[in-house]
C-alpha cells in the first residue's frame, strides 16, 4: 500500500544530515572568518577611533542591541524555535512547516517592530540605564543616545536573519548563517574608512555602518529559503500550536539566557562609571576572548541543537548521550589551550592586533588586564554552550534557568 501524499512529502524533506564533525568545520570555518574580520574590524576602529569618549559612546550604542540579539534572537528565540520546528519536521507534513514558519514570521516580526520603535523613540532612557555613568557627561551622553537610534534597528534585522538562520540550520544548511555575520565586519570596516570621512561627527558613520549590515544579511539568507521552497509570508498567528510551544519555551529560556547575558553588560555598566577608556578597555579584551568561543563552542553548540533535537523526537537516547559527549570532548580539546593561551599572551596580542593610530600603551596594559580575567573563565562558557542544547533540544529550558540563578 502506497504512503498518502503528505507522508510522501514529509520522507522527501528529510535527507540523511551530514556528519557533525564536517558540519563544525564548515560552521568553524565560516565563523573563523568572520572573526578574524572582526578583529580586522576593530582594529579599523582603534586606529580611527581610538579609546577615547566617541568611541565609548559607540560601543555602548552598538551593545545595547548586540546585548539584546544575543538574549532574544541567537538565545532565546533560536533555542526554542530549532526544536520546535525540528518535531515538526520530522512528524508533520511540509505544508504544516510552511505554515508554521509563516506564523513565526509574523507574529515575531509583529513584536520585534513594537519594540524597535519603543526603543527608538526611548534612547535617551535605555542608554541611561545601560551608562548611567554617561549622564555626568553631556556630550558622551547624546552622542551615545544619537547614534542608538541609528543602531537600534540592528536588532529588528538581525533577529529576523536569526529566525531565517535558524531554518537553514535545521535543514543542515549550516554555511549560510555562519558566513552572515561576515557581512556586519565588511559593513563596518566600510563605513569607517569611506564614510566616516564625509561626517561632520566621523563615528556616527560606524551607527550607519551597523544599520547596513543588519539589513545585507537579512536579505543575504531570502534566497536560500526560496531554494527550501521555505520563504515565510507573514501571517500573525499566536494561537498557532507552534507559535504557542515556542512561546512557552521562550519565557524561561531568557531568563536562562539573561542571567549570563546581563552578567556581561554589567561589566559595561560598572566601567561607564570609570575613567574614559574603560568601556573601550573591555570591548577589545572581549573581542579576543570571544574568538575562541565562536569559532569552536559556539560552532559546535550551533550544530548539535538540531541534530539534538532530531534524535530526542526519534527517542534515540544512546546517540543522544553519544552526542553530546562528542561536543564536550572537542571543546576540552581545544578550549583548555586557547584559554592559557589568552592568559599568558593578553599583553602581546592586544598589542599586536590595536596599538595603532589613537590607541596608547596604557590602553594596551589595561585592555590586556581585562583580557586575562575574561580567560580564566573561558573554558566554562564554550562547556555552558555545547551542554546548554541538550536541555533545548527535549523543549527543556527551565532547567538552565535554575542552574543559571544558582
Amino acid at each position: 500500500m502506497s504512503p498518502e501524499p503528505e507522508q510522501r512529502e514529509k520522507q522527501k524533506a528529510l535527507p540523511k544530515p551530514p556528519g557533525l564533525l564536517r558540519s563544525s568545520g564548515v560552521v568553524g570555518i565560516m565563523t573563523m572568518l568572520s572573526r578574524v574580520l572582526g578583529l580586522v574590524r576593530d582594529m579599523v576602529i582603534a586606529r580611527y577611533f581610538g579609546a577615547g569618549a566617541s568611541a565609548d559612546a559607540f560601543f555602548v550604542a552598538f551593545k545595547i542591541p548586540n546585548f539584546l540579539r544575543r538574549l532574544f534572537a541567537e538565545g532565546a528565540f533560536s533555542q526554542a524555535f530549532v526544536p520546535v520546528l525540528s518535531s515538526y519536521r520530522r512528524q508533520e507534513s511540509v505544508t504544516d512547516v510552511r505554515r508554521l514558519v509563516n506564523a513565526v514570521a509574523g507574529s515575531l516580526g509583529l513584536v520585534l517592530l513594537g519594540v524597535t520603535a519603543i526603543a527608538m523613540l526611548g534612547a535617551p532612557v535605555l542608554t541611561a540605564v545601560f551608562a548611567p555613568g554617561f549622564l555626568d557627561d553631556s556630550v558622551k551622553f547624546g552622542l551615545a543616545s544619537e547614534m542608538l537610534r541609528i543602531t537600534f534597528p540592528y536588532l529588528l534585522l538581525v533577529s529576523l536573519t536569526a529566525f531565517a538562520g535558524g531554518i537553514l540550520n535545521s535543514y543542515d544548511r549550516f554555511a549560510v548563517p555562519a558566513f552572515t555575520p561576515v557581512l556586519l565586519n565588511l559593513a563596518m570596516i566600510g563605513a569607517a574608512i569611506f564614510l566616516s570621512p564625509l561626517m561632520e561627527t566621523p563615528i556616527i558613520a560606524l551607527a550607519w555602518g551597523v544599520f547596513i549590515a543588519g539589513a545585507l544579511q537579512l536579505f543575504f539568507q531570502l534566497p536560500f529559503l526560496m531554494q527550501l521552497g521555505l520563504m515565510p509570508r507573514p501571517r500573525v498567528d499566536y494561537k498557532h500550536e507552534g507559535v504557542s510551544r515556542i512561546l512557552k519555551l521562550m519565557v524561561p529560556a531568557l531568563f536562562g539566557v539573561s542571567v549570563s547575558q546581563i552578567n556581561l553588560l554589567l561589566d559595561t555598566v560598572l566601567a561607564s562609571f570609570l575613567q574614559t577608556g574603560s568601556v573601550s578597555w573591555l570591548y577589545y579584551s572581549d573581542r579576543l576572548s570571544e574568538l575562541p568561543l565562536g569559532v569552536f563552542g559556539i560552532a559546535i553548540a550551533t550544530v548539535i541543537l538540531p541534530s539534538l533535537s532530531r534524535k530526542h523526537a526519534a527517542a534515540s537516547a544512546d546517540q543522544f548521550a553519544a552526542t553530546l559527549d562528542w561536543a564536550v570532548r572537542a571543546v576540552l580539546l581545544i578550549g583548555l589551550p586557547a584559554a592559557l593561551a589568552l592568559a599568558l599572551l593578553a599583553e602581546p596580542l592586544i598589542a599586536t592586533l590595536f596599538h595603532y593610530g589613537e590607541v596608547t600603551d596604557r590602553d594596551v596594559a589595561m585592555a590586556a588586564q581585562s583580557l586575562r580575567a575574561y580567560s580564566a573563565g573561558l573554558l566554562a562558557f564554550m562547556l555552558i554552550k555545547v551542554l546548554a542544547p541538550g536541555y533545548f533540544a527535549r523543549e527543556d529550558t527551565k532547567t538552565p534557568v535554575k542552574i543559571g540563578i544558582i
